[in-house]
């Protein structure tokens, strides 16, 4: 298991992978089961015919697509078999219901591994939402115990709003199960409200301007000792109660020890005891609102706001959370240096999380899109700490020609499913090696794609945008290919189309290539093949096709830079 470095791949394969107890905290934050696709937005639509999306993963499941993983739990775990057999057979007649049990599979397994690479003192959190909640604590509690579960964390993940025929659906659940009873626990806490503070500390210090309580100096019960004697005039005897300052005080101030009346007169130099202005009085301690430990985190989060559509941290991705969650997630459940590990990790929020709070992390994710985004994210967020791709390894992404034969497929046959993750993959990788090229999904919809696979944007000196077309091939590849991708730029008024290709092009190919001519950026006195025909292994070597870059459109929202703490507590209560 590599530390600080991105996994490529469905995550239980990559689990099974690392060594037992090398995990501090996971945090995981898996499809819903919810039925719907979801789509990632990016930057800089060219036209109003760009839909500046591409379909980021589908969160529909079947039993028939997880009876792998259903049988694997059924004959590996107890009681987790029990628990899906028994569902099967309640549900056998109602088919979307027995999709559910395949869904539940799948988490059962991957559920066991994490299970497995956690440390006794590590912790989990799994984030779903009220539909699914319930059949996964089952699961939980089977993998980890039910004397493991420690919370139901409930956060209010976007503003009020109706429901059909219902109250308003607007939290996601959270499950929080620790490995042991020592699990770690930071004890988190945040500055309490003005309307406590305004309530319970009415009072003000009039030489420091300090706001304070008035508390007790004093305990019920007469006593003999030296907290029973009188100090400056006022016997707490007379009154059934003798001198009490809290242990807390008398520790901060350095008083353990000393008798009452000492620790009393030594508080009172310090302008520490507050004397009522009605003689005969008792004096009290001024209990000041900037020294209180602040209130413990409760289960109910409706401090941490969803991510509005304008905000500067949004990147497009489906289902981003707020850094500030996951910040309180982390800063409650590890200590510096813990490994933090996200098996679902999307667009990366708590590997940018950990990294802000100084953590070590890992992160796995089945897309290529998803694992690139977090590159860039990494990159944008922490430049000095990742300068270039190359600075956050990504295990699982080709090195070299045969790695990408590998991820293409090529030579195996597949499902038809599984073959056309394998090849949005394969092309979604190849994009990430261009610069701000985007998937094909960001492209025209006029008609089909005519083997278009993405695209970039720019600029002319004129102001106008200006797109290049891009056509990824894996498998045999000859001068028909780069007809039809000059036809296709013709039909969409493209300046300029790239093919690339796993083998080599022939010398026909570059000939057609040759003959579509130059893109000429007149003010500039600078021109471009309007067709290049680039392969895979230049790619890999660094070896850039020809393009304008001063003018180049971003494809992806830029990421805010953030400023790490390296370790110090996290932000546990938003702005």
């Amino acid at each position: 298991m590599q530390a600080n470095a991105l996994y490529f791949g469905d995550c239980l394969p990559v689990l099974r992978g690392f060594p037992d107890a090398c995990i501090d905290l996971v945090y995981l934050d898996p499809p819903f089961n919810s039925k719907r696709d979801y789509n990632m937005v990016f930057a800089g639509q060219a036209s109003a015919d760009d839909t500046a999306q591409v379909k980021a993963f589908e969160d529909t499941w079947s039993f028939e697509g997880a009876e792998a993983d259903f049988n694997y739990v059924v004959t590996h775990h107890d009681r987790l078999s029990r628990i899906l057999e028994a569902l099967k057979l309640a549900y056998s007649d109602d088919r979307a219901m027995l999709n559910t049990v395949g869904y539940l599979a799948v988490m059962a397994a991957r559920l066991i591994e994490l299970r497995r690479v956690l440390k006794t003192t590590g912790s989990l959190y799994l984030h779903c939402d009220p539909t699914a909640s319930h059949y996964l604590k089952m699961v939980l509690d089977a993998t980890f115990g039910p004397a493991r579960f420690l919370n139901e964390l409930i956060w209010q993940r976007t503003h009020a709003h109706g429901g059909a025929r219902r109250y308003g659906p607007v939290h996601d659940v959270l499950l929080l199960y620790g490995c042991s009873d020592s699990h770690c626990w930071t004890d988190p806490r945040l500055p309490h409200r003005e309307p406590y503070l305004e309530r319970h500390f009415r009072s003000v210090d009039a030489a420091s301007g300090r706001r304070f309580q008035a508390i007790t100096l004093t305990g019920s019960g007469v006593r003999h000792g030296d907290s029973g004697q009188p100090w400056r005039g006022v016997d707490p005897t007379s009154v059934g109660r003798h001198w009490a300052v809290p242990r807390a005080v008398l520790s901060r101030h350095g008083l353990a020890g000393r008798s009452p009346q000492e620790a009393l007169d030594a508080l009172d130099a310090a302008g520490l005891v507050h004397w009522p202005e009605k003689a005969g009085g008792v004096p009290r301690l001024k209990h000041y609102a900037d020294e209180l430990d602040g209130a413990s985190v409760q289960d109910v989060w409706s401090d941490i706001n969803p991510i509005s559509a304008h905000a500067a941290e949004r990147l497009g991705y489906p289902t981003q959370k707020p850094l500030a969650l996951l910040e309180r997630i982390i800063a409650a459940s590890s200590n510096p240096g813990d490994v933090v590990l996200d098996p679902f990790c999307g667009c990366g929020t708590a590997v940018v999380a950990s990294q802000k709070l100084g953590r070590q992390w890992v992160g796995i994710d089945i897309t290529s899109l998803a694992t690139s985004t977090i590159r860039k994210r990494l990159i944008e967020s922490f430049p000095e700490a990742f300068p270039t791709p190359a600075s956050i390894p990504v295990v699982g992404f080709p090195v070299d020609v045969a790695g990408a034969k590998e991820l293409a497929g090529v030579g195996r046959e597949l499902p038809p499913k599984e073959a056309l993750a394998t090849r949005h993959n394969f092309q979604n990788w190849i994009l990430s090696l261009l610069p701000e090229a985007r998937p094909k999904g960001a492209a025209p919809k006029k008609g089909a794609d005519q083997g278009i696979d993405g695209l970039w944007l720019w600029q002319d000196l004129d102001g106008a945008t200006q797109r290049g077309l891009i056509s990824v091939k894996s498998g045999h590849v000859n001068a028909s290919h780069v007809r039809d991708l000059v036809g296709t730029m013709q039909r969409e008024s493209a300046a300029m189309g790239l093919l690339v290709t796993l083998e080599p092009p022939s010398k026909a190919m570059l000939s057609e290539a040759a003959v579509a001519g130059r893109y000429e950026l007149a003010q500039a006195r600078a021109s471009y093949p309007r067709v290049q025909v680039v392969t895979v292994e230049e790619l890999l070597a660094g070896r850039l096709p020809e393009t304008p870059s001063t003018s180049r459109l971003r494809a992806f929202k830029q990421a805010v830079a953030v400023d790490a703490d390296l370790g110090r507590q996290g932000r546990l209560f938003p702005d």
